[in-house]
């Protein structure tokens, strides 16, 4: 009979409820920042990146947890 150790076994690590939780917060502030940023552009910035006022005001006026 043969010893078998785990040393050299890769467990994949599986995310705790507290990281899934400190992930979601991470995106919604960014999501938040993003769209502060965005409402701050002038006309011609909003022109420049391809966008209409349109989209502009859609993406502002979403809430911060929905992309």
């Amino acid at each position: 009979m043969s010893d078998f150790t785990y040393a050299n076994v890769d467990v994949p690590h599986v995310p705790s409820t507290l990281d899934i939780l400190a992930g979601a917060f991470r995106t919604w502030r960014q999501r938040a920042r993003e769209r502060r940023q965005l409402a701050q552009l002038s006309t011609r910035d909003v022109h420049d990146l391809g966008l209409s006022e349109q989209q502009v005001q859609f993406e502002i006026n979403k809430p911060f947890w929905r992309v």
